[in-house]
């Protein structure tokens, strides 16, 4: 059981990381897909710049060890960053697959990545 939830997290963590790494670089760079996602829900450009910047240091933060509490900061702040952008494509009525899917997916990775993740990697309470 446990080199299966081993297995899990390493597969939902990785495609988190890249995930979240490629579309920072998209963010970073201003890639006409991402300008024209962004422009429409409202936001203005220079929010893909510290987008990007949030995701590669998040990505850096879950792939490193240690550093427990960063890591818990980094999965909230993915989860976060992926529900807002689900619901700011809802509220824009914006219902294509790209827009939901996308976050979407995103958002199980999270979760699952979070959740099955060894416990070398979890905040452990004295009270447990």
């Amino acid at each position: 059981m446990e080199k299966r939830k081993l297995i899990i997290y390493w597969i939902a963590t990785g495609l988190l990381a890249f995930g979240m790494f490629a579309s920072a670089l998209q963010q970073l760079f201003h890639t006409k897909e991402m300008v024209d996602m962004i422009v429409p829900l409202g936001y203005p450009l220079y929010f893909l710049c510290i987008l990007g910047t949030w995701k590669i240091l998040g990505v850096i933060a879950i792939l490193i060890p240690r550093f427990k509490l960063l890591k818990e900061w980094a999965y909230a702040g993915f989860f976060f960053v992926m529900t807002g952008a689900l619901v700011s494509h809802l509220a824009s009525g914006d219902v294509s697959v790209k827009g939901i899917i996308g976050p979407l997916m995103q958002t199980v990775f999270i979760i699952s990545s979070w959740y099955f993740r060894p416990a070398s990697r979890k905040i452990i309470s004295g009270n447990q």
